[in-house]
């Protein structure tokens, strides 16, 4: 999901936010997390936009019994 906000008559791009879905065993959650929390500062896209656009991330795990 995207906002978007009118500067000069124009509209820039100004937040990100992306929401992961996962399916993963309930003891795998923690990695999901940790691995999420990292991933803004390794994403070449993400790093391309900021700090012009601010990038916020959420998982939804769904837990699966493999």
């Amino acid at each position: 999901m995207g906002e978007v906000e009118v500067e000069d008559k124009c509209l820039i791009l100004k937040r990100i936010h992306v929401t992961y879905h996962l399916k993963a065993r309930a003891d795998q959650r923690a990695a999901a997390e940790r691995v999420l929390g990292a991933h803004v500062r390794y994403c070449p896209v993400a790093r391309s936009l900021m700090p012009a656009v601010e990038i916020t991330t959420s998982l939804e795990l769904e837990e699966i019994d493999e």
